[in-house]
């Protein structure tokens, strides 16, 4: 394995870690602004917190498409810790698009 090869990789590894363990979804390799789509407010996430925010979003749209129902129990819980992750590892960027 080529030296960049090995150093991208333990950088993936060491934003992995910073996701908690049940966390499933995609890892970005960059992050990006993003709009409140209520508010229109927008602010900046790194990619780990964009990751986040996209898993978020996504369990949020199929419950709101009811293709999942809040009775769906792991959908259901795993939003809430995604929420909980995001309201303790950036509660500003939480209050501007998630709450």
């Amino acid at each position: 394995m080529k030296q960049n090869e090995k150093l991208f990789k333990n950088i993936k590894e060491l934003e992995r870690s910073k996701l908690p363990n049940w966390f499933a979804g995609e890892l970005y390799d960059e992050g990006a602004n993003v709009t409140n789509r209520f508010g229109g407010d927008s602010c900046y996430l790194n990619n780990v917190e964009l990751s986040m925010y996209d898993f978020i979003m996504g369990a949020t749209q199929m419950m709101e498409m009811q293709v999942l129902t809040w009775s769906d129990n792991k959908m259901t819980r795993d939003l809430r810790k995604g929420l909980d992750w995001f309201r303790k590892n950036n509660s500003e960027a939480y209050m501007i698009l998630l709450d």
